[in-house]
């Protein structure tokens, strides 16, 4: 990996690495005493004692986070392996597969849309979440004004940066709806498609294909 692209990858690991494998319940991040949780691909925001369905933060031990969801207790922390309770289903057009080729420099680069306005994605299996700089979500038209600050972890140290969800993140012919994102103020030469989309499929690599197909 070339050292731009090793670089906009760190920033856009942003609140935690994670596989490509279903994401169910992870902690991506801190503001005062409230946690910033990704539950099945969703942003949800939680006090101590507050709950959002079936999930509720319990209380802080340290900088872990006691959570409790669907009456079983997880300690949380940032950056650790998120915790896997059943995949949800992912809402979206009816097309099933994307094929992606592989590009230059062995990376997989596809056209694609936000909201309906053309990107390019670099696929990212280490990035949490779909990660753009400022720059181009202001190209994109992004209102940020609602957006959740967070504290990002990058290969300078701590970096702000903001989450917010995505109407819609479509690459071929499949489209999927509200997607987390991060929007960091760093530059970055790609618009990561990090594991808020990813993890809504099931990928494998062939030869110099990648294959996503719809769970």
């Amino acid at each position: 990996m070339n050292p731009i692209l090793r670089t906009a990858t760190a920033v856009a690991l942003a609140v935690a690495a994670a596989t490509a494998a279903a994401q169910d319940i992870s902690l991506a991040g801190r503001m005062g005493d409230k946690a910033l949780l990704l539950v099945q691909g969703r942003s949800v925001v939680l006090a101590v004692g507050q709950a959002n369905g079936a999930t509720r933060l319990v209380r802080w031990e340290q900088d872990a986070a006691v959570v409790e969801h669907g009456g079983a207790q997880l300690r949380l922390r940032v950056g650790a392996a998120p915790a896997r309770l059943g995949g949800g289903a992912a809402g979206g057009n009816g097309a099933r597969e994307i094929v992606i080729p592989v590009g230059p420099g062995g990376h997989f680069v596809t056209a694609g849309s936000i909201n309906g306005r053309p990107v390019r994605f670099v696929v990212d299996t280490g990035a949490t979440l779909v990660s753009m700089s400022r720059a181009e979500a202001t190209r994109l038209g992004l209102d940020l004004r609602g957006a959740k600050p967070v504290t990002t972890i990058t290969a300078g140290g701590m970096a702000q940066a903001q989450m917010l969800p995505l109407q819609r993140v479509r690459v071929g012919e499949v489209e999927v709806y509200d997607v987390p994102a991060l929007v960091t103020e760093a530059p970055m030469p790609f618009i990561l498609l990090g594991n808020s989309f990813l993890e809504r499929f099931q990928w494998r690599r062939e030869n110099d294909v990648m294959r996503l197909e719809r769970r």
